[in-house]
């Protein structure tokens, strides 16, 4: 029996799956953050470490006995820090091959049926990877607004921020973006806001972008142009990877994954609108199974064993594991 490894260093948590070759689930660990911009390249070993050993010893097995593995890591941006991150590996004792991609990369190997499409992911920040048939990849920076690259929660507040600027200087009517601002920082006043603001006294963070969709579902047009926007530029990102794999012409999956899309259709009719506009025969899809799962099956396929065969029973599996710990 062979057995494979994913494991999914998130910028707030980490999990580790651990399948046999039939797709049953077998074991499964957790830790905490691991991108290294954040914590540093001891925390993304520690992790990688913690959550590993937690599979193994819930599966029975060990590293030697692992036959492939992968490793979807954020803060894994350039090919220039991929020694840095096999390193982080090492601890395992791992000696099977093994696979190590950014972290966008694993909503795409989950999501798409053949493991080829493009992921657009948007939680606190944005990406999008792709992968053609042969496994050529494209990619977006990933680095957010400074790049022209929008649609996460961090960048949706910023927006949002843009707007209430533009209320008080009056560009624009007033909107309740303003209190939501004002409620968030503590600030006593529209000008308190600004200065604050402007001098790094108040912190303005992703999970604002929730008082953001309210606001847009109370009727505030300033909040519905900032998410008509967002979502509009989480097409063109979608569309910007697809044009680098040459797939415009193709019945491409785009996975949709990430907090930001449980807004629902605010953000996602106008992201398929441009997607549509531009590739129309894509497939847009919401990703329905827990990213690690697309590590596990970058580990599968770094094993020489296609384990798309097996994606929906992998899904069930431990979406059923899960659901009963």
């Amino acid at each position: 029996m062979r057995y494979f490894l994913g494991i999914d260093v998130g910028s707030s948590k980490t999990h580790a799956l651990i399948v046999d070759e039939t797709g049953q689930c077998l074991g499964f660990g957790k830790s905490g953050s691991g991108n290294h911009q954040s914590v540093g390249y001891e925390a993304t070993a520690r992790v990688i470490a913690e959550s590993f050993l937690q599979a193994c010893q819930m599966a029975g097995v060990t590293a030697g006995q692992i036959a492939g593995a992968g490793f979807g890591i954020a803060g894994y941006d350039w090919p220039s820090e991929l020694d840095e991150h096999i390193a982080c590996i090492h601890p395992t004792g791992i000696v099977c091959p093994i696979a190590v991609v950014n972290d966008g990369v694993n909503g795409l190997m989950a999501g798409t049926t053949h493991g080829w499409g493009v992921n657009v992911t948007a939680g606190s920040g944005v990406n999008a990877r792709g992968r053609d048939r042969t496994g050529r990849e494209g990619r977006i920076v990933g680095n957010g607004a400074y790049f022209g690259e929008f649609g996460g929660g961090i960048e949706i507040v910023g927006c949002a921020l843009q707007e209430v600027n533009y209320a008080w200087i009056k560009r624009t009517p007033p909107t309740a973006l303003t209190q939501i601002f004002l409620d968030v920082t503590g600030a006593k006043s529209e000008i308190n806001l600004m200065e604050g603001l402007s001098n790094g006294y108040y912190d303005l963070y992703p999970a604002i972008a929730i008082k953001i969709f309210e606001a847009a579902e109370t009727g505030d047009e300033a909040a519905q142009r900032v998410l008509q926007f967002s979502g509009q530029e989480l097409g063109h990102l979608a569309v910007a990877v697809i044009r680098q794999l040459d797939l415009e012409a193709e019945a491409v999956e785009v996975v949709q994954s990430g907090s930001v899309f449980d807004g629902g259709q605010r953000i996602t009719d106008p992201m398929r609108t441009v997607i549509l506009a531009a590739v129309p025969r894509a497939k847009i899809i919401r990703l329905d199974a827990p990213p690690v799962i697309g590590s596990l099956l970058l580990g599968m396929e770094a094993g020489g064993y296609d384990g798309y065969p097996l994606r929906e029973k992998i899904i069930a599996s431990t979406n059923g594991w899960l659901k009963n710990k």
